[in-house]
C-alpha cells in the first residue's frame, strides 16, 4: 500500500513538470534582439580656408544727426534715446507760424502773378491780330510783346518763391531719413533753433559693416583673395563686401578695411569688437559634423567607432566652426570612425 502512494506521488509530479513545459512558449530561431546598425562617417581631411584673425569693430553704415533747416521753436519732440523711428517718421516739429505766413503771402502772390500773365497773353493776342489788319502801329505790338514776356517771368518768380514757402514750412516739421534707432537727443522742448542747429542723432541697424586694421604683411594676400568672415561665439558670418583703404596708416603701417555684413544681422550692434577672420589661403582640417559632439560639463567628445563595432567616448578639442562642421585639433586622427548619432551610440550596450 506505501508503494503504490509513492508511485502516485511520482506520477502526478511528472505530470506536473510536463504541463509546466507546455505552459512556457518556446523562443524560435532568430527571435533575439538585433542592435540597429550605428551611422557613422569615416574622417578625412578636407581642404578647408586659412585664415588670420584679427579684432574689429562694428559700426552703422546709416548713422548721422539730423539739423534744423529753418529757425523756429521746439513745440514737440515725438522720439527719445533708444526709441525706434521709422523711415519718414515726424521727429520734431517746430513752431511754424512765420513760415506759414510767409506761405499765404507766397500763394497769393502767385495767384496776382498767374492774372497778370493771363491778362497781358490776351492782350497780346489782340494786339497781334490788330497788327495784321494794319490797324495799330509796330511800336503797340511791341509794347504788348514786352508786356507778355515780363507777365511771364513774374509768374515763374512767383511759382519759385511759392516752392520755397511750402519747403520752408516743411522745414518745420523735422523727419527721419531712414527707419533706425535714437542716440542722442539734442534740444528740449522750448528752444530755439537755426539753421544747422544738431536735433537728433540716430543711427540704422538695418546695415552694417565691420572696421578693422590689416597688417602690411597679409594685405597683399587679402587683396587678391577678398573673402572674409566674422565670428560671434560659434556663428561665422560671411562678408558681403570686402573694401580696403589704398593707403597705409603712417604710424602702424597698417590699412583699414571695411566688411559689409549681411542685412539685418542678429545680435551685433554698432561699438561692438568681434573677430574678423581674412581667408589668406588653403590648408587641410579634420573636421567633424556639429551634431556628432557630446558635451558633458566641460569636455567634448565624440564616439569613435572600432574595427569590431564597438564604442569608445573619447575626449577631443575643438577649433573654428565652419558652418555644421567644426575644426579637430587634437584627440582624432584621419582614417578614423566616429557615430554621428552620440545618442544612438550612448544606447549601445
Amino acid at each position: 500500500m506505501a508503494v503504490a502512494t509513492r508511485v502516485g506521488r511520482l506520477a502526478c509530479a511528472a505530470a506536473l513538470a510536463a504541463g509546466l513545459v507546455g505552459c512556457s512558449d518556446p523562443v524560435p530561431e532568430g527571435s533575439r534582439a538585433t542592435v540597429a546598425p550605428l551611422n557613422s562617417i569615416v574622417l578625412e581631411p578636407e581642404i578647408m580656408p586659412l585664415e588670420r584673425l584679427l579684432d574689429g569693430k562694428i559700426e552703422a553704415v546709416n548713422q548721422g544727426t539730423v539739423a534744423a533747416q529753418t529757425s523756429g521753436r521746439v513745440m514737440e519732440i515725438f522720439y527719445d534715446v533708444n526709441d525706434f523711428v521709422p523711415a519718414g517718421a515726424v521727429i520734431v516739429r517746430l513752431r511754424a507760424t512765420e513760415q506759414r505766413a510767409g506761405l499765404l503771402h507766397a500763394q497769393a502772390a502767385s495767384r496776382a502773378a498767374a492774372a497778370r500773365e493771363t491778362e497781358a497773353k490776351q492782350r497780346f493776342d489782340r494786339v497781334t491780330s490788330m497788327y495784321d489788319k494794319k490797324l495799330v502801329a509796330k511800336a503797340a505790338l511791341d509794347e504788348a510783346t514786352a508786356n507778355r514776356d515780363a507777365a511771364v517771368a513774374d509768374l515763374a518768380a512767383a511759382r519759385a518763391a511759392l516752392q520755397s514757402a511750402e519747403e520752408g514750412v516743411a522745414y518745420t516739421e523735422i523727419r527721419a531719413p531712414y527707419a533706425g534707432v535714437v542716440t542722442r537727443r539734442h534740444v528740449e522742448v522750448g528752444e530755439t533753433v537755426a539753421p544747422g542747429t544738431p536735433l537728433m542723432s540716430g543711427l540704422s541697424l538695418q546695415y552694417l559693416r565691420v572696421v578693422v586694421d590689416v597688417p602690411q604683411s597679409i594685405v597683399d594676400r587679402v587683396r587678391r583673395l577678398r573673402k572674409a568672415a566674422v565670428y560671434l561665439d560659434d556663428r561665422r558670418i560671411e562678408a558681403t563686401r570686402l573694401t580696403i583703404f589704398p593707403e597705409a596708416a603712417g604710424v602702424s603701417s597698417t590699412f583699414r578695411a571695411r566688411l559689409e555684413l549681411p542685412e539685418n544681422a542678429t545680435d551685433l550692434y554698432p561699438g561692438m569688437f568681434v573677430k574678423v577672420a581674412f581667408v589668406t589661403g588653403e590648408a587641410q582640417r579634420l573636421m567633424v559634423p556639429v551634431q556628432a559632439l557630446v558635451e558633458r560639463g566641460e569636455v567634448t567628445a565624440v564616439y569613435v567607432v572600432g574595427a569590431d563595432g564597438h564604442t569608445s567616448l573619447r575626449q577631443i578639442r575643438l577649433g573654428r566652426r565652419f558652418q555644421d562642421k567644426v575644426e579637430v585639433l587634437a584627440g582624432l586622427s584621419g582614417g578614423e570612425r566616429i557615430a554621428t548619432d552620440p545618442l544612438a551610440a550612448d544606447a549601445r550596450p
